[in-house]
């Protein structure tokens, strides 16, 4: 298994970030490198009103919005009103993958923290997708502290 972990203090309340928690959301955030698909009745509806332990619907993940590159089964094992989600899926490519979004309130600023790990079904195929899923969390942070302001580190 495979684990890495990204950090961003910004500068806008934990409510406004944890607001923006919808596929549509996260769409934002991986934009422009890949898109998931969503049923639309949960493409706007926020995280936190969607069922725990339950296998909730199959999303394409689409290279640059358009070309189909792996199917993703969604579960959240754990959603937090106020705090984040650990999501527990697998797909095509992974037997396991594991996201957990924790967002800390700083006062008026927050600090979001995401944390993957994940195994592949192929024997070190981990090792060439390490790389893929550290960008596309790198860009998602970036993309997070270009819109919500970077904060000061602790």
């Amino acid at each position: 298994m495979r684990s890495f972990s990204f950090s961003s203090n910004l500068s806008s309340p934990a409510e406004e970030i944890l607001s923006s928690l919808t596929m549509t959301g996260v769409n934002t955030e991986l934009s422009p490198l890949v898109r998931m698909t969503a049923p639309s009745s949960f493409a706007t509806r926020s995280i936190f009103e969607w069922p725990e332990r339950q296998m909730l619907f199959k999303s394409w993940i689409l290279l640059f919005g358009i070309l189909p590159i792996d199917r993703h089964t969604f579960l959240f094992e754990r959603i937090q009103a106020g705090v984040g989600f650990t999501e527990r899926s697998t797909s095509w490519t992974n037997r396991y993958w594991c996201h957990e979004r924790k967002v800390v309130s700083l006062g008026s600023a927050c600090q979001v923290v995401d944390t993957v790990t994940f195994q592949s079904r192929i024997p070190l195929l981990d090792l060439l997708l390490l790389p893929v899923y550290r960008l596309a969390f790198w860009r998602r942070h970036q993309y997070l502290q270009g819109r919500y302001g970077a904060g000061r580190s602790q």
